[in-house]
This record gives C-alpha cells, sequence and structure tokens, in this order.
C-alpha cells in the first residue's frame, strides 16, 4: 500500500540511523548504483537458488557474497509496467503505466512522474541508461529527456522489430526483407514491416539491430560510461537493462545438449553480469551497489524458451489452464545485491578510501571506521551481512535465528527475515543511500529497504499489491494481494499458455487465499468455511480496501497510449524496413529521406 512522501518510517526514522553509521566513514562521499535488470528471467535461472541451475557461477558468487532475496517482488507481470514501477517506486495504477508501449506510441511514461534517473542526477550523479527502455522513446519520452545522461540500447522489446539474424523464438521469425515490399511475409506474434533500432543517446546508429554483438556491445558501454563518470570525480547511477532472457534468444555459442538454447543464453547473461561488476571494481571510486533483479518472470508462453519457476508455480491455477506465475500478477524475483568499499591509506589521514572490489567480498557497507578492524591482506574491511533467506520450502516466516556457514573463506551470519521486499523498494532505498528527498506531492508503494540490506532491521512490507498486466480484467486493477504468509486472488485466468490455449477469467468474490507458509506452490487455497480462512479474510478485506482508497487519494497519473506511425523510429524512411546503410548502420545514405527524432527542449 502506498505511503505517503517522505515516508514517516523510511526516512525520518531509518534515515538518522543510516546516516549516522555511514557518515563518519565516508564523509560527503555519495556511493555509485548499478542496477542490472533482467528481462523474463525466472526465479529458478539463478544457481543459488535452484540447484539444477549451473549456468550461472558469476550470479552464484555474487549472491554468495551480498545479500540474496528469495522472496523478492515484481510490480507487474509485463516489461512497462515493471519498469516504470522500478524507475519511479509506484505502481502502474498510480503512475500511469498500466501495460506496455507500442512502438507507434506517441507516449510513454507522464511527464509529472519523477525517476529514479532525475532525482539522483539533481541530487549530482552522472546517470546512464544502457539497454531496453519501453518507457516511450517519442519526444520527452526518450531516456534522453528522462534523467539520463547518457543512453544506448533498444527503446523498446527486442521481439519488437525484425533483424537480419531473428534467432530462436516460439513461434520462429522471419528475417528482415532487404529489396521491396514484396518480400516481406507476413507472420503472427512477428513484427517484419520495420527493422529494430539501436540508439546511442537520440541517434539510431544501427538498424537493424546485430543481436549476436549486443552483449558485447552493452558491456563496452558500461565500460565506457563508468570510466568517464570516474574520471569526473562524480558518484555514478547506471542503470543496464539485459536483453536477456527476453525471446529471441541468440546464444552466443551453438547450443549443448541439456538446456540447449536457453542455457546457453543463460550462461552468456551471467558472464556479461561478471564483467560489468569486474568493470566497476576495477574503474569504479568510492564506494558502489550493484543490485540485479529481474523484471517480471518467465514468459511462459515461449515453453521451452522460458525461464524457471522454481518452486513458484501457481498449481492451482495451472491445473485450470492458466499461467498463475506470470500473468496472474504472482511473480516472485530473484535479487542479490553487492557492495563493495575498500580501505587505503590516504596521504592525509590514512582512513581515505576507495573502491576496488571487495575481496574476499562480502557485504561492506558502511565500512567501519576503526583502525583495529579486520583486514584482508589487500587491506580491505568488511562488515559481515546477513543473507535474507525467505525459506522458500521450509517456511516463509522464520524464527530470526542466526546460524553460521562457510562460504569460501568468509563466514557469513545468516537469518530468515519476515519481510518480502519489492522491485519498488530500489527507487526509494537508493535515493534515501544518496541522500536525495523522496518527490513531494505523491505516495510511494516501496519503501527503504536499506536496514534489511545491512541486517539491521527484518521490517518490510506488510502487505502487497499485484496488479493485472497481461490477464484477465483491466490492466492495472488490484487483482491480487499478499499479506503475511497469505495470498489472496480476487481475479484468475485469461493468459495464454504455452500450448497456445487460455485458461478461462474467474471473479472470486470472496477471494480465493494460499497459506504460502505450508503450501508455496499454491496447490490448494484455503476452504471458505474454515477456521484459518474466517480468521484472516477479515484482515486481507481492510488490507484491500485500505489500498483502493490510498490509490484513490493520491496523485495519480494517466499515460498517453495513443499511436502514430510517424512515432516509429526508422533510420531512413526510403529504405525498406528502415534500414541503414553501412556495416553498423551509422553510415547515412546521404541523399535518403532521414527521419530524425523530436527532441525535448
Amino acid at each position: 500500500m502506498g505511503t505517503p512522501a517522505p515516508s514517516p518510517w523510511a526516512v525520518l526514522v531509518l534515515a538518522p540511523v543510516l546516516l549516522g553509521l555511514w557518515a563518519p566513514c565516508v564523509g560527503s562521499r555519495q556511493p555509485n548504483f548499478i542496477v542490472i535488470l533482467a528481462d523474463d528471467v525466472g526465479w529458478g535461472d539463478l544457481g543459488a537458488n535452484w540447484a539444477e541451475t549451473k549456468e550461472t557461477p558469476r550470479l552464484d558468487q555474487l549472491a554468495a557474497e551480498g545479500t540474496r532475496f528469495v522472496d523478492f517482488h515484481s510490480a507487474a507481470s509485463t516489461c512497462s509496467p515493471s519498469r516504470a514501477s522500478l524507475l519511479t517506486g509506484r505502481l502502474g495504477v498510480r503512475s500511469g503505466v498500466t501495460h506496455n508501449f507500442a512502438i507507434s506510441s506517441l507516449g510513454g511514461l507522464p511527464l509529472n512522474e519523477t525517476t529514479l534517473a532525475e532525482v539522483l542526477r539533481e541530487a549530482g550523479y552522472s546517470t546512464g541508461a544502457i539497454g531496453k527502455w519501453h518507457l516511450g522513446h517519442h519526444g520527452c519520452h526518450h531516456p534522453s529527456s528522462r534523467g539520463f545522461d547518457y543512453y544506448f540500447g533498444i527503446p523498446y522489446s527486442h521481439d519488437m522489430g525484425c533483424t537480419d539474424t531473428p534467432g530462436y523464438n516460439v513461434p520462429p521469425c522471419p528475417p528482415c526483407p532487404r529489396h521491396s515490399a514484396a518480400a516481406r511475409v507476413a507472420r503472427k506474434d512477428c513484427y517484419t514491416e520495420v527493422a529494430l533500432p539501436l540508439f546511442e543517446n537520440v541517434t539510431i546508429v544501427q538498424q537493424p539491430v546485430e543481436l549476436g554483438s549486443l552483449a558485447r556491445r552493452y558491456a563496452e558501454e558500461a565500460e565506457r560510461f563508468i570510466q568517464r563518470a570516474s574520471d569526473s570525480g562524480r558518484p555514478f547511477f547506471l542503470y543496464v537493462a539485459l536483453a536477456h532472457m527476453h525471446v529471441p534468444l541468440v546464444p552466443p555459442l551453438p547450443p549443448t545438449p541439456g538446456r540447449g538454447i536457453y542455457g546457453a543464453s543463460l550462461a552468456e547473461m551471467d558472464a556479461l553480469v561478471g564483467r560489468i561488476k569486474e568493470v566497476a571494481d576495477s574503474l569504479g571510486k568510492g564506494s558502489t551497489l550493484l543490485w540485479f533483479t529481474g523484471d517480471n518472470g518467465p514468459w511462459a508462453q515461449k515453453c521451452e524458451l522460458a525461464g524457471r519457476l522454481g518452486p513458484f508455480v501457481g498449481a492451482w491455477q495451472r491445473q485450470r489452464g492458466n499461467l498463475a506465475a506470470r500473468f496472474s500478477s504472482t511473480s516472485r524475483m530473484l535479487s542479490t545485491a553487492l557492495f563493495s568499499c575498500r580501505w587505503e591509506l590516504s596521504k592525509a589521514n590514512n582512513l581515505g578510501r576507495r573502491a576496488q572490489g571487495a575481496s574476499p567480498g562480502v557485504l561492506a557497507w558502511p565500512c567501519p571506521c576503526q583502525e583495529d578492524e579486520p583486514r584482508s591482506a589487500q587491506g580491505q574491511s568488511w562488515v559481515q551481512p546477513f543473507q535474507l533467506l525467505g525459506a522458500p520450502l521450509g517456511g516463509m516466516w522464520g524464527t530470526g535465528d542466526v546460524g553460521e556457514t562457510l562460504q569460501g573463506s568468509s563466514l557469513l551470519a545468516l537469518m530468515t527475515v519476515p519481510s518480502f521486499p519489492s522491485i519498488l523498494d530500489i527507487f526509494p532505498t537508493l535515493v534515501a543511500l544518496a541522500g536525495a528527498a523522496l518527490p513531494p506531492n505523491r505516495r510511494f508503494d516501496g519503501l527503504d529497504v536499506s536496514p534489511v540490506l545491512f541486517g539491521w532491521s527484518d521490517v518490510g512490507h506488510k502487505v502487497l499489491l499485484h496488479p493485472n498486466s497481461g490477464a484477465a480484467g483491466k490492466a492495472g486493477e488490484i487483482q491480487a494481494l499478499r499479506l503475511a504468509q497469505y495470498k489472496a486472488f480476487y481475479t484468475t485466468g485469461g493468459a495464454m499458455a504455452c500450448d497456445g490455449s487460455t485458461g478461462p477469467a474467474q471473479q472470486h468474490q470472496p477471494p480465493l487465499i494460499f497459506n504460502l507458509d505450508r503450501d508455496i506452490q499454491e496447490q490448494e487455497p484455503l476452504d471458505v468455511a474454515s477456521r484459518e480462512y474466517q480468521a484472516v479474510l477479515p484482515a486481507i478485506s481492510r488490507a484491500y480496501a485500505q489500498a483502493l482508497q490510498d490509490i484513490a487519494a493520491d496523485n495519480v497519473s494517466v499515460a498517453d497510449y495513443s499511436q502514430d506511425p510517424a512515432a516509429i523510429p526508422c533510420c531512413n524512411v526510403q529504405h525498406v524496413g528502415c534500414r541503414c546503410h553501412g556495416a553498423l548502420g551509422a553510415t547515412q545514405d546521404p541523399h535518403g529521406e532521414r527521419r530524425t527524432p523530436r527532441l525535448c527542449l
């Protein structure tokens, strides 16, 4: 449920604790932030979560060194609403972004919504976005007009345009036409009219995109951005929205037996994240938080090209032909965060530091100020973190007991905590760590969870709302609710399965209620006549009513979903599919008509 800005819980209470511990060590230096958002990745696609997954050694190491959430929630079940929630801290029903934008959309994330990049840039940060945007690309909705100093990427999903090497998809899509309109082949669910564009800031540098080189180019641009920010002396915020694991998949090597195409692509994503972390370790100055998560869970309609759900299969709905795990907004996402900071001898006071990674690499925030703190051989010191184990198979609510386990050469404290964070929390958490203020005159669904990250608290959301953005019912409507270990559904069904069938849409009054403590797979809802159902229903009904009242009292935005073919990014309208000339698409035909994006002045 929304909280007024500034949130008394997040700012007035927790910020003094955070700053009191941080300020003596860091002084005026603000931390760097890297947020890596994977696309359509599954909770079970991380080996640290699911033992059957073997393709993610670098992400597994990141999870072992940092803070791992396994009860981390998406804010929506499709691309645009989930990304809007990350960058605003608000659900789509507040921000206006309730479903996906099209390649011809005139609008995007409403301009009266303030992005995380805008807040951090105002606070002195260098801001960059690399990868998928999907929050509007026309005019003032382009990322260059939404707080980012630098942008390199594709303005929407990379299946929303044809390419010369279309990769693997279900169903498969044809390559771009090269000669005449007659050569175009119409295919259901395929974009065959316009080639997929790649932008650098507001300029199309390649159309169609060469998908096979995209991971390498994203890594190179991330390195350049971090280097420029480091040279400037400013803290930086880098938002990397990966193409992985959205279809089409274009693995770098021929698929191997086993998981095949998906596994090879997952391994490429793991290597890309590992490279970005290495760059941040070697180039980034100051303390750096790297936060990796996914946007909305696997796209189960893509069959063998979809990610692993882990135990969160939504069995009751699946038995009725529905895709509960994604399209009924029940997505539980993998998420892990790592802080790194390093002590170095300073000529001034012997207490200076700059980040060069954190080896042996446990959660290292805030750095201790005492001279006698334990140090590694490289002169680094750290605070041992809590790993947040939501105990998906052993109970959502732990006792809070602290245990110990060996992780390499370091001893990490382990604790099960009764909180379930969300992608909505990234916005207020980073704003608080930067020492900035939340935008006024609006309410936020996210919380500052930095005390949970650092093991200072296990207090988090009491209620999480799940809006519809890809199934039965009105887009943006609150259709499911999480209260403690209970999950309530007011609407189910309406999503397409792998075999092309669509489960029946059903309204539930009173709602279906599952106890995730003992039924993590959601196999059987509580009997409405049971004592447990009757005991929890009033609390769920109150939470649902209060949520709707809170949203109604908020400053709610309305997104423009109108479309115009003139808004489609096109390198050269005289060429079939808007194709650019030149190997990289950067060389333009001097005699051709080139559509220049309308800039926001």
